[in-house]
């Protein structure tokens, strides 16, 4: 039977066709959905982690368990679970390992466009790169046999497009894999120094059969490399060697030519790479991001172009293809839309905090998640972004180098608090810190599509577990004064930053409200009557549902939620529910 299947959706599928038993993650656009369709599938167990780092400790648990596992998180949740990462690349696995990372070259969803290869290759890592949904499938598939076969955790790279296209994919039946039995090592799974240096020997090994396997030598002889690296000669004057979703990009913009695909992004197959070279007169390396194969050829004294022709930033397309090599230039459709810049969703309860903030003119250390928006106009309330967590040891350094500076605060959502923000507050308070602190508890992981984590109360399958208290949680960590106000209200909100950020130590504001989009609440919408004065001041929060149109304010119905914080926001009584 064949379906046509996102990418994210045939990872998923291949992982319960490869028999996996365990997979955990933590949700990261492009990545989410993976775990999200595994989690239908009973015979997986599944969880949202903490944290990619917490993910990926448990995956290589359940490994060296004996069973098949797979962790996933997009290309900057990798940076936090590569302390694990490098090391398990010593240590080896038991059951397959597979690690799921998408990369999003354009930072459609991201804070940069770092490369995931350049993580394997320094992990020595083996990283497979599909180029449709259907080796998508095919490829968990593969990483498993190479994972058991060479003792190694495995990558698969993804990128955003592939991860969201969709593509014809077979379907195919669970195949149960025997658990391998644990047995007492500590020599492979020990690492203190010791035993570590005889590891990396192991490592070096490996990665150096798995190059001769890749160029059609070695004794694994079981893995059909076939399936991996292939080409295909047609015009020999242009030979092209790419891998991934750019293969679909190159196959349209240059069908007449002589292909390298590379399913395995690393290591290479550099002789088989070497004769590919031989037999066309000019290759071209498109890849997008950094020039990964085009510099470890230029290394192996392979004749090649790649950047001088194609960015290092963004996407590739056709279109990109076709101008940087045959010179045709696309040409821009007449009736092109004006750009819609990203906004706080109507009704979003982080809208009013950012807003009070925005007033007080408070310098704001902001994090990773829906309420990065609030750095836009007309809130303009965030000063930095930087990573997961990042918002809370920002506000710290700014504390301690300008300590008589009372106007910074932390600001975080509750599942990135949970994330990697809880160990900041610690550092706040074991340093004597003068940090106000905001949690924006909005009751879900928001800008992934509303997944639990563990201060909902509620496992991946909404299963009743043990709900984190956040309030308890800052005491424990030594905070004295946390305050719970509700994210709508105002005037306890201006009031509660006033209050502690004059206060002297470490304070913490809870701002509590669910996400309007989890709510599903039936409201009426709100209008704009007779009493209006025309002030604007509605204006200044940024609601999507409130336009200016013609020196006229009005209240789009259909937008609309009925949130209510324009009527408390207009000083006129102007704004009225229906």
């Amino acid at each position: 039977m064949k379906e046509l299947l996102l990418g994210n959706a045939a990872i998923a599928r291949g992982a319960y066709e490869a028999g996996v038993r365990v997979a955990t993650a933590y949700p990261g656009t492009p990545s989410t959905e993976i775990t999200e369709i595994i989690s239908g599938y009973g015979e997986i167990y599944s969880e949202w982690s903490p944290n990619e780092k917490v993910a990926f400790e448990a995956a290589l648990g359940a490994s060296v368990a004996g069973v098949r596992a797979m962790v996933c998180m997009k290309h900057v949740g990798l940076n936090v679970a590569a302390d694990p990462l490098f090391t398990a690349s010593y240590t080896g696995v038991g059951g397959g390992l597979l690690v799921v990372v998408a990369d999003d070259p354009g930072m459609f969803s991201s804070q940069n466009e770092q490369d995931t290869r350049y993580i394997a290759r320094a992990a020595h890592l083996p990283v497979l790169e599909p180029s449709n949904s259907a080796e998508a499938k095919e490829y968990v598939r593969l990483a498993f046999e190479i994972s058991e076969s060479y003792d190694t955790p495995v990558i698969l790279r993804t990128t955003t497009r592939l991860a969201h296209g969709q593509s014809v994919t077979e379907i195919g039946e669970r195949v149960e894999r025997a658990v391998i039995p644990y047995v007492k090592n500590p020599a492979k799974y020990v690492m203190m120094p010791a035993n570590a240096k005889n590891r990396h020997i192991v490592v070096e090994k490996r990665m150096n059969d798995l190059q001769k396997a890749c160029d059609g030598g070695g004794v694994q002889k079981e893995i059909d490399y076939s399936k991996l690296n292939s080409i295909t000669y047609n015009d020999r004057k242009t030979g092209i060697l790419c891998s991934g979703i750019v293969y679909q990009y190159v196959k349209e913009a240059l069908p007449n030519a002589s292909v390298f695909k590379l399913g395995m992004a690393y290591p290479l197959p550099i002789e088989r790479i070497r004769e590919f070279a031989k037999n066309v007169e000019n290759l071209i390396v498109i890849e997008e991001l950094e020039p990964f194969f085009e510099e470890q050829l230029k290394i192996n004294g392979i004749e090649c172009r790649g950047k001088e022709l194609f960015s290092r930033q963004g996407e590739l397309s056709v279109n990109i293809i076709k101008e940087a090599l045959l010179g045709v230039k696309a040409v821009a459709p007449d009736n092109a839309l004006p750009g819609r810049p990203p906004v706080l969703c109507a009704g979003c309860p982080h809208r009013g905090v950012f807003y009070v903030l925005s007033k007080l003119k408070m310098t704001v250390c902001g994090d990773i998640g829906c309420y990065t928006l609030g750095a836009l106009a007309p809130l303009s309330a965030v000063d930095t972004v930087v990573c997961m967590g990042a918002g809370i040891g920002m506000a710290h350094g700014f504390s301690k180098a300008l300590p008589d500076k009372k106007n910074t605060v932390a600001v975080i959502g509750d599942s990135t608090f949970i994330h990697s923000g809880i160990t900041g507050l610690i550092d706040c308070v074991y340093n004597k810190g003068n940090t106000t602190v905001l949690i924006l508890d909005n009751s879900t992981t928001g800008m992934t599509g509303h997944q639990n984590h563990p201060a909902t109360g509620k496992t991946i399958k909404e299963e009743e577990t043990v709900k984190l208290d956040l309030e308890t949680l800052c005491k424990a960590c030594g905070v004295t004064s946390v305050v719970t106000v509700a994210a709508d209200d105002l005037a306890g909100i201006e009031k509660a930053v006033k209050e502690e950020t004059a206060r002297a130590g470490v304070s913490v504001i809870i701002a509590r409200k669910p996400c309007e989009l989890i709510l599903k609440t039936s409201r009426k919408p709100y209008r704009i009557t007779e009493a209006c004065k025309k002030c604007k001041a509605c204006l200044k929060i940024g609601c999507p549902a409130i336009q200016s149109i013609d020196n006229r304010i009005e209240i789009k119905a259909e937008m609309c939620v009925g949130c209510g914080l324009c009527e408390k926001l207009c000083a006129f009584g102007a704004i009225k529910g229906e």
